[in-house]
C-alpha cells in the first residue's frame, strides 16, 4: 500500500542524485539530512519546489532537507524509496568528499550525538515537569507509588544518561556500540557511586577549577571523582568514548581475525575505563568546572551578569539554530543541570519560539494570499505549542528578514525579562508551552513562581514580536 509521502521521497532521492550518489541518510526534527558522495547532482532549486519541502540547506558536510513536523513519515518513505536501511547506510566508507573547517566537525559531532535522543529526552523532561506540578498542587503525591514509578519515568534516562551518549557517541566515532555502552555502564555502576557518599581519601584544591577528592585507590593511584558521581554526566563519556574509538580502530588493524570477536572488547572496554577514572575523568571534571566558571562569569557580572548574559542569548538563539551553533550550548545546559541543578542558558530563551509565533500570526492576519497562509499557519502552531521553529524560520521569517528580525527582539526581551526574575529551568524538558514545566522548582524552595516568570516573558516576547510585526508588515513589499 502506498503511502502518503511516496511520491514526494521517490522525487527527493531522484532530485539528490539518485540512491547510487547517498552515503547515508538521517533525521533531526524537521529536516531529512543526506550525506551526498556528489553534492553537484542534487538540485536545490527544484527540490525546493516540491510540495511540503520547506527549504533546502547545505550545511556541516550535510544535505538537509526541511520538511518540519512529517520529518519521521517523510524520512521512512525516503528509507524505502532509496532501498536504504538501518539508518539509510550506503557505504561504508563515510568520509566526506569536501574538507571541512573545525567549526563544522565540532558542530557536526555534537548534533550527531545529541539528536538521535532529544525527543525522548524531551518527552522524560515534561514528564519530571509534570510531577514538580503535580506534587507542587497536591504535596502529598509525593509519597505515593505512583509518583515513584511515574519518575523513573521521568528521571531514568537523566540519571543513565552516560549510557544513552556511549551509544549515540559510539555511532558517531564509528565505535562498537556495546562496547561504547559498557563503558558508559562502568561509570554508573551502583558500587562505584557509592564510593563518593563514603569518607574523603584525599583532596587536591585548584581554586576556581574546584576541589578534586578521592574515596579510594586503584593499586596506589587516586580515583579521583566528582561528589555525584558520574551519573547524568556528559563531558567524561564523551571523552572516554573518543579514545574508546581511537583504541578499538587501533586494536583491529593487528588483532588476529579469530581472537577480534572477544579480546578486541576486552582490552578496548577495560583500557578506557580505567583511563577513564584515572585520567580522563578529572580531566572532563576540569573542563566542566572551567565551562561553568566562564558562563557564571558572565552571567555573575554585578549588577548586569544575568540581564546581559539572558538578552544576549535570547537575540541570538535563532541564528544560532540556523548555523546549528546552537547545539554547543546544549552540553553546557546540561553540565549546568547536573552539577548545580539548574541552568540559566537555555532558561533564557523560552521567549523565542512565541515571539516567533507571533511574528508569524501577524504576518497571517495582513497577508490573505492563500498559498503563504498555507505555509504560515501550520508553522505557526509548531512554534506556539511545540517549540520547533525551524519551518517558521525558514519557510517565512527568515525569506522575509525583517520579520526574523522582530522575531529576534521579542526573544531578546523575553530574555531580558528572565535576567530581570533571576528565573532558571531546573530540568531539560520540552519546548514551547511545555517548557514552561522545566521552570517549576522540584525543591519546593521557588515553587512555580519561576514559571510564573518564563510564561510572563513569553507572553511578553510574542506581544513585541506580534506588534512590530503587525505595524511594520506589508505583504505587497514583502511578495
Amino acid at each position: 500500500m502506498a503511502g502518503k509521502y511516496d511520491d514526494l521521497a521517490a522525487q527527493i532521492v531522484e532530485l539528490v542524485g539518485g540512491k547510487t550518489n547517498v552515503k547515508s541518510v538521517a533525521h533531526c526534527i524537521t529536516r531529512v539530512r543526506f550525506k551526498l558522495k556528489d553534492e553537484s547532482l542534487a538540485s536545490d532549486e527544484k527540490i525546493s519546489e516540491l510540495p511540503n519541502v520547506i527549504k533546502v540547506m547545505r550545511a556541516n558536510g550535510q544535505y538537509q532537507v526541511v520538511v518540519g513536523n512529517i520529518v519521521e513519515d517523510v524520512y521512512d518513505a525516503v528509507l524505502k524509496a532509496g532501498g536504504f536501511s538501518d539508518g539509510g547506510a550506503v557505504d561504508a566508507d563515510d568520509d566526506d568528499v569536501a574538507p571541512k573547517s573545525v567549526t563544522d566537525v565540532i558542530i557536526d559531532l555534537i548534533s550527531g550525538i545529541f539528536q538521535p535522543m532529544l525527543g525522548t529526552f524531551s518527552a522524560a523532561g515534561i514528564m519530571k515537569g509534570l510531577l514538580a506540578l503535580a506534587t507542587f498542587l497536591v504535596p502529598s503525591f509525593a509519597n505515593d507509588g505512583a509518583y515513584t514509578l511515574l519518575y523513573t519515568v521521568a528521571d531514568g534516562m537523566f540519571y543513565f544518561l552516560p549510557v544513552v551518549l556511549g551509544y549515540t557517541a559510539a555511532k558517531k566515532f564509528k565505535m562498537s556500540e556495546f562496547n561504547g555502552m559498557a563503558i558508559a555502564f562502568a561509570l554508573v555502576y551502583p558500587t562505584m557511586v557509592a564510593l563518593t557518599s563514603g569518607e574523603v581519601v584525599g583532596s587536591v584544591e585548584l581554586g576556581f577549577a574546584g576541589t578534586f577528592s578521592w574515596y579510594t585507590t586503584f593499586l596506589g593511584l587516586p580515583l579521583i571523582m566528582p561528589a555525584s558521581g558520574y551519573t547524568s554526566s556528559v563531558i567524561p563519556i564523551l571523552l572516554m568514548i573518543w579514545f574508546g574509538s581511537t583504541l578499538e580502530h587501533w586494536v583491529k588493524k593487528w588483532m588476529p581475525a579469530s581472537m577480534k570477536m572477544f579480546f578486541t572488547p576486552l582490552i578496548v572496554v577495560t583500557v578506557t575505563v580505567t583511563l577513564g577514572y584515572l585520567v580522563i575523568g578529572p580531566i572532563a571534571t576540569l573542563i566542566t568546572n572551567l565551562l561553568g566558571e566562564l558562563f557564571a562569569l558572565l552571567f555573575g557580572l554585578p549588577m548586569i551578569g544575568s540581564i546581559l548574559g539572558c538578552t544576549l542569548v535570547g537575540a541570538f538563539w535563532m541564528c544560532l539554530v540556523i548555523f546549528g551553533f546552537h547545539w554547543s550550548l546544549v552540553p553546557i545546559a546540561l553540565v549546568n543541570l547536573s552539577t548545580l541543578g539548574y541552568d540559566y542558558v537555555l532558561g533564557s530563551v523560552i521567549a523565542h519560539s512565541f515571539s516567533l509565533g507571533a511574528v508569524l500570526f501577524a504576518m497571517y492576519l495582513k497577508n490573505k494570499d492563500e498559498k503563504f497562509r498555507g505555509i504560515a499557519l501550520p508553522a505557526m502552531i509548531s512554534a506556539f505549542f511545540f517549540g520547533v521553529t525551524e519551518p517558521a524560520i525558514y519557510g517565512v521569517a527568515l525569506p522575509d528578514k525583517k520579520a526574523f528580525i522582530n522575531a529576534s527582539i521579542g526573544s531578546a526581551v523575553g530574555g531580558l525579562i528572565i535576567g530581570i526574575s533571576g528565573a532558571v529551568v531546573y530540568m531539560s524538558g520540552g519546548l514551547g508551552v511545555f517548557n514552561w514545566l522545566s521552570f517549576i522548582d522540584p525543591s519546593g524552595v521557588n515553587g512555580i513562581n519561576h514559571m510564573i516568570w518564563a510564561i510572563v516573558a513569553s507572553l511578553v516576547g510574542a506581544a513585541v514580536g506580534f506588534a512590530i510585526e503587525f505595524v511594520t508588515y506589508k505583504p505587497e513589499a514583502a511578495k
